[in-house]
């Protein structure tokens, strides 16, 4: 029983009647809010349920449930269309949406006071008011709204200003049962709140202006918040996306697939990235890593070494080189960036891979048979600890096994530690094997789609990224490859051994445009060139071509003179080719092309 229980029920006669003004308390209804000390209970409830939303949707709706029924038989909410975002000014018209509407179920009735004569049937107040007001600049509605303080309906104000705001055809209660409230956010005027009750319910009191200023006030200020977070939010997962890879390249002998996930909604920025880079001799360079945090600063680390890894990557630096790189970058960036991060490197040519760790969960090797197997890799110290070597090792990459790169967001949470999640994700990869057989390992879309299901309600603390690399290799009978003296008689031996090879693997049609190809980069490499050049045809959904020579110097495509004897061969190679290009090493170039095999 409530302290003033006594007092309250003394204000009622027994005829059910409420004692100052003589009018019928509704069976089973709210009981009016008399004393101060109702209206500060219900005014500190409300802000309480109005504060625990986050996003737009939710406050709206705290504000509706709050004073429904308790305070009001019904309410609508406007909203500014489209909601300003902090200091931006907007510009055009003031236009108001009616964003949520709610109301205490009733039969159909059109003496509420909530339905048009015209039209009894709808069920809700939205079916009968205008979805979009513009507000008239000078207008009724304007002044009202400039004025920020709640009125009653029946304030000379309000009077023109409601049937701007619901329409023409929208009943309003009489006298004091209907309060219009402006929402005023940190810098303007967001929208209005319009509070019901039934003729049969007591009027509105002057305190209550004071309620509805409260709720108006707490609901614009959480509506500022929720746009100012959304909009953040928005900007941050952007930042963060835009950073990953688009889509991943198709490199010869390998197939490769990814998934990313943002952590739950209380810490969705994070600084997890994967990368797949292509490298000469039709290598490809994985990369996962996780930088420590969550928050803008992360998402931004996170795009710096990545950067940062593809050039690394470019200069055809060893993995254990590139994570020494990467170390020295993290530690320019801050003496508290840190970050987790696994290289690898595969060349489908001798199925193998190197792969060096700093500080990152250990990739696992789903084998053909359907054993999965968790490689032994030295895990190193995160990326930014400074003064610390890094190790690598190299591994057999048979063709047909799976590799899966991941960063900790998989296998650890709050309800698991990282070894308990990495075992069952082991036993999760030989499972989805088991379904498709021995022979035949699992599609590998279909098998990153399984992984993720492993995760649990409580297991979205972090964010999540993943790839997955399918080894086909290039097998030995598709690969030829010589060495050629620089000399002057090498491009007619490049020649002689392209026709060979192509009729060993009978794709004889494809020798004129080869020879012709394989002449000009041979010629070219050369004529500069002061150790033996290496030629490769490689023979898989096409015909590549790579020729290598110790000189840096990378070559350009240039429009020769109608007077210039050399200059065209380049020309030639962009012309005929599928397409081509040119890559530094550390002990000189590649340059390389492919041609559809007809």
């Amino acid at each position: 029983m409530q302290p003033d229980a006594d007092q309250d029920r003394s204000a009622r006669t027994q005829r059910g009647k409420e004692r100052r003004t003589g009018q019928s308390l509704p069976q089973g209804g709210p009981m009016p809010m008399r004393r101060d000390g109702d209206r500060l209970r219900f005014v500190g409830a409300a802000t309480r349920r109005i504060a625990r939303g986050i996003d737009l949707d939710e406050i709206v709706m705290g504000l509706c449930r709050a004073t429904v029924p308790t305070f009001s038989d019904a309410i609508l909410v406007y909203l500014r269309d489209p909601l300003p975002v902090g200091d931006e000014r907007p510009t055009g018209p003031l236009v108001l949406r009616l964003r949520r509407t709610d109301r205490i179920p009733e039969e159909r009735d059109t003496e509420g006071g909530f339905l048009p004569l015209a039209r009894p049937e709808p069920d809700e107040l939205s079916a009968m008011t205008a979805e979009l007001c513009e507000v008239r600049q000078g207008g009724a509605l304007a002044e009202v709204l400039r004025g920020v303080r709640p009125v009653f309906a029946d304030a000379p104000a309000a009077r023109a200003a409601l049937p701007e705001l619901l329409g023409d055809d929208m009943a309003v209660p009489s006298g004091q049962r209907a309060i219009l409230a402006p929402l005023r956010g940190r810098r303007r005027v967001i929208g209005a709140a319009l509070f019901l009750r039934r003729p049969e319910r007591i009027a509105f009191e002057a305190d209550d202006l004071l309620v509805a200023a409260q709720l108006a006030t707490h609901s614009a200020l959480g509506i500022d918040k929720a746009v100012l977070y959304g909009r953040e939010a928005y900007i941050a997962d952007e930042l963060q996306r835009t950073m990953l890879p688009e889509t991943l390249p198709r490199p010869t002998g390998v197939r490769l697939a990814s998934r990313y996930l943002p952590a739950a909604e209380t810490a969705r920025v994070g600084g997890d990235w994967y990368d797949a880079i292509p490298l000469p001799g039709s290598r490809v360079a994985l990369v996962v890593g996780d930088v420590m945090g969550h928050s803008m600063t992360s998402a931004a680390i996170m795009g710096q070494l990545r950067t940062t890894a593809q050039t690394l990557a470019g200069l055809d630096l060893p993995p254990q080189e590139v994570l020494h790189h990467l170390d020295e970058q993290a530690q320019r960036l801050g003496t508290d960036r840190m970050a987790t991060c696994l290289y690898a490197v595969y060349d489908p040519v001798s199925h193998r891979i190197t792969i060096a760790n700093a500080g990152h969960p250990p990739p696992v090797l789903l084998h053909l048979g359907g054993r999965a197997e968790v490689l032994r890799v030295p895990p190193g110290a995160p990326i930014g600890v400074g003064g610390v070597d890094f190790e690598a090792v190299e591994l057999d990459a048979p063709a047909g096994a799976t590799l899966l790169l991941y960063t900790d967001g998989l296998v650890e949470s709050r309800l698991r530690d990282v070894w308990t999640g990495i075992e069952q994700l082991r036993e999760k990869l030989a499972a989805t094997a088991a379904l498709t057989g021995p022979d035949h390992p699992p599609p590998l879309e279909a098998l990153c789609d399984e992984v993720l299901d492993m995760l649990g309600p409580g297991d979205r603390d972090d964010d999540i990224a993943l790839l997955a690399a399918r080894f086909d290799g290039i097998a030995p009978s598709d690969v030829a490859y010589w060495f050629l003296e620089p000399e002057d008689a090498a491009p007619g031996r490049a020649r002689r051994l392209a026709r060979r090879a192509l009729a060993r693997w009978g794709m004889e049609d494809m020798t004129d445009s080869v020879e012709l190809l394989v002449s000009e980069v041979v010629t070219n490499a050369v004529r500069y060139a002061s150790r033996p050049v290496t030629l490769r045809l490689l023979r898989t959904d096409v015909l590549r071509c790579e020729v290598g020579d110790d000189v840096p110097q990378l070559p350009r495509l240039r429009q020769a003179r109608a007077t210039d004897e050399g200059g065209r061969g380049l020309y030639l190679v962009n012309k005929l080719a599928r397409r081509w290009g040119a890559t530094r090493l550390s002990t000189g170039k590649v340059v390389w092309f492919e041609l559809n095999r007809g």
